[in-house]
């Protein structure tokens, strides 16, 4: 294919260099004349082991050149990737410049989003900026996906080739599609969301990876305040591939509670103080526990009914366990704020709560107004099936939203 590449700082240097490597033909832009000059030359623009001689053969070949002129590369390609630096405005510069440049074009353009920019960027910033610099002649024939990169500093060339996952997101199955041809050599399953979630997908990685690092260093000085070798502990952490280090627990959801979590997590915590140590960030997971009651309190009180029935008691579904569940402190905060509360639990006998117990799906929702979800299982199943449009459901469970947008899938 015909691409260009806008940005030649690393994303776009590793990425034109790894697709001229590919067997297609790349021009990389940037307004940096000496970036521009440095790929003419043949040499990288920026320091990255094993991209010197990636840049020097795709550039001998041929396959590679690069000008500072954005007419000139939108007129020689039909895949355009944005990698500069995610700021808006900028963004929103040069897609207008791309837009007029696509003014009188007639073959379809296809415009990936390569930088990592907040959700709804693309949508809001780069599409409007496309249109206003082109009009409308040519909206039919032209394609915005969002297309994050997962290279690492030091090892981006083989992070291109080998990441954990292509992914792509649009609203449009042909542009999928000509992406997937696009990456055709990488060795990568390839996932296609939305527009949005590709975009929100980035940060959320790249938080959770500062997250574990932090986690990594509080349980380091927690293990040398115990007198614990940390590389030996977190060695034996890791072997755990079914929950440790793997999708459990990363499930969206409500608050956890349950008589080991919350116990487990104070007993850390007290220790911690008894060697006088303050880790931080496990200081703030009670805390943002409990924010998320107090959040589902405020979605029940935004609905402005007071008629509240809920489903699912217990801390997970198919089982009686109430200790510390946030199920039962959601609903001692509804009562609390004066909601005329039911509950419905096929597994659960709560003596403080039976005055307020259902026996049948029937019964809640001949009660309830608003109908809060806690968790799975067949009592929720029936209770969404069988909720009329009067209903309001607030589920805590967080099921997939309807959007727009294509569901995941991965291949």
């Amino acid at each position: 294919m015909r691409v260009s590449v806008f940005g030649l700082g690393r994303v776009g240097s590793v990425t034109g260099a790894c697709l001229a490597r590919a067997g297609h033909d790349v021009v990389g832009v940037d307004v940096d004349p000496g970036k521009v000059r440095s790929v003419q030359e043949g040499r990288s623009p920026v320091v990255e082991p094993g991209l010197e001689e990636l840049t020097a053969r795709a550039a001998r070949d041929g396959r590679l050149r690069a000008t500072a002129s954005v007419d000139e590369a939108v007129a020689a390609s039909e895949v355009a990737f944005l990698c500069g630096a995610p700021d808006v405005s900028g963004l929103a510069r040069l897609s207008q410049r791309i837009g007029r440049a696509l003014r009188h074009r007639d073959e379809p353009f296809t415009l990936a989003v390569r930088s990592t920019v907040p959700p709804g960027t693309t949508e809001t910033v780069v599409v409007p900026g496309l249109l206003a610099g082109g009009g409308l002649a040519f909206r039919s024939s032209l394609r915005v996906v969002a297309n994050p990169s997962f290279m690492r500093t030091g090892c981006a060339v083989r992070d291109f080739a080998d990441p954990p996952m292509t992914l792509v997101g649009c609203h449009d199955p042909a542009a999928a599609s000509l992406l997937r041809g696009l990456y055709a050599g990488v060795d990568a399953p390839f996932v296609y969301t939305s527009v949005r979630a590709a975009e929100m997908v980035k940060y959320v990685a790249n938080a959770f990876h500062a997250l574990k690092v932090c986690f990594a260093n509080e349980m380091a000085d927690l293990c040398d305040a115990f007198g614990v070798d940390a590389s030996e502990v977190m060695r034996a952490f890791a072997q755990d591939r079914t929950l440790n280090v793997s999708e459990a627990y990363l499930r969206p959801g409500f608050a956890f509670g349950g008589s080991r979590l919350p116990r487990d997590l104070r007993a850390l915590l007290h220790a911690a103080r008894e060697v006088d140590e303050l880790p931080l960030l496990l200081s703030a997971i009670l805390p943002s526990n409990q924010a998320q009651i107090r959040r589902a309190v405020r979605a029940v009180q935004a609905t402005g009914k007071r008629r509240v029935g809920v489903v699912g008691l217990a801390g997970k579904p198919g089982n009686d366990d109430l200790r510390e569940s946030p199920m039962v402190a959601l609903a001692e905060a509804l009562v609390g704020k004066g909601l005329d509360l039911r509950i419905l639990d096929e597994h659960v006998a709560a003596p403080h709560l039976a005055s307020l117990m259902c026996a049948s799906v029937e019964e809640l929702l001949a009660h309830a107004e608003v109908v809060v979800i806690g968790s799975g299982g067949r009592d929720a199943e029936q209770v969404r099936e069988a909720a009329r449009p009067r209903h309001v459901v607030v589920d805590l469970t967080r099921g997939p939203r309807r959007s727009p947008g294509r569901p995941v899938a991965a291949a």
